[in-house]
């Protein structure tokens, strides 16, 4: 069987590997790397077509498109990111900057070109894998969305139990804040258009789609877990006849409720915390550089903790109970 393996990549261009039915059906993308060294997902979609150059996976209707590295300068140097971190601010440019910038003017016009989108990463710290996804569906101003059934079935299908909301809904209110401290007028981080990445301009573009977090960077049944979301993706869409393994018996579905910002380089978080490590109310979670406390202002769940945030920059989420149904 084909290893699907990655022939050398360029850092000047995106590679895709695009396969069609000769039925009607969905377009899916699905990507990898959009960080550099979250790994898991391209080696994921390295299985899957290889699989699918053995015969042992046939695309009989709609179209996919796999994007196994979004990111070649970063992964080619095993960083994150290139020149800055390509899943903010997501958006096509006639002024391009940077490297990001410049993936951005290919990579948003592949997302607007399909209907769903599966992106694949993984986390710095230890923890189980999980999906996030996007609001219920509205007409407001930050994220319109019709799509949110379609995407609740996809998430319970992607096969971790574990589902996270409120993304864009919190970092709106974290720009709020940083825009009140005015410590750094007119940075970057301070327009809300800074939290889209691929998942979020999907949606401005009238499709759908999730992150899976497939677990920690080396962990070594993350590929496992991209490979298992891609093969259920491809048969929850129809794209290729297969078994769909059914979803969770139960899920934990929690909704992001506010970010906090590292202010100075002498803040310090107060333990060693892990992405999902439960809260109690009053718990002290970190201390400021001038000597005040952070604490929990109810209990619930510490996530996405950044130990190597840079002032004025996203240090922290806290998470609370989704009232979104899966």
């Amino acid at each position: 069987m084909s290893t699907g393996a990655l022939a050398p990549l360029s850092t000047r261009g995106l590679r895709a590997h695009c396969f069609a039915g000769l039925a009607p059906g969905p377009r899916l993308i699905v990507t990898g790397a959009v960080h550099g060294n979250e790994t898991a997902g391209t080696k994921g979609i390295q299985r899957v077509l290889g699989e699918i150059e053995a015969g042992e996976i046939e695309i009989v209707r709609g179209h996919v498109t796999f994007v196994p590295v979004c990111n070649p300068l970063a992964y080619a140097s095993g960083r994150r990111m290139g020149d800055r971190n390509l899943n903010r601010r997501l958006q096509p440019t006639a002024t391009p900057q940077d490297n990001e910038d410049r993936i951005a003017n290919v990579l948003c016009r592949w997302l607007a070109a399909h209907d769903v989108l599966l992106d694949l990463h993984t986390f710095r710290s230890p923890g189980r894998p999980f999906v996030m996804r996007g609001p219920a569906d509205n007409r407001g101003e930050l994220e319109p969305f019709a799509h949110a059934q379609a995407e609740a079935r996809l998430a319970a299908h992607a096969g971790p139990s574990r589902v996270v909301d409120g993304w864009m809904d919190a970092y709106a209110e974290g720009v709020a804040r940083r825009r009140a401290r005015a410590l750094t007028p007119g940075a970057v981080n301070e327009d809300p258009s800074y939290g889209v990445g691929t998942t979020e301009y999907m949606r401005s573009q009238g499709g759908y789609g999730i992150t899976l977090e497939c677990g920690q960077h080396d962990d070594p049944a993350a590929p496992d877990v991209a490979a298992h979301a891609v093969r259920q993706t491809l048969a929850l869409l129809g794209l290729a006849e297969g078994p769909l393994a059914p979803p969770a018996q139960r899920f934990e579905c929690l909704a992001l409720a506010e970010v906090v910002d590292r202010h100075a380089e002498g803040d310090r978080f107060a333990k060693g915390w892990a992405s999902f490590d439960a809260l109690a109310e009053g718990e002290l979670i970190a201390l400021r550089a001038d000597g005040s406390e952070v604490r929990a202002p109810q209990s619930g769940y510490i996530v996405f903790p950044d130990h190597g945030a840079l002032p004025g920059h996203e240090w922290f989420y806290l998470a609370q109970a989704s009232t979104q149904p899966l």
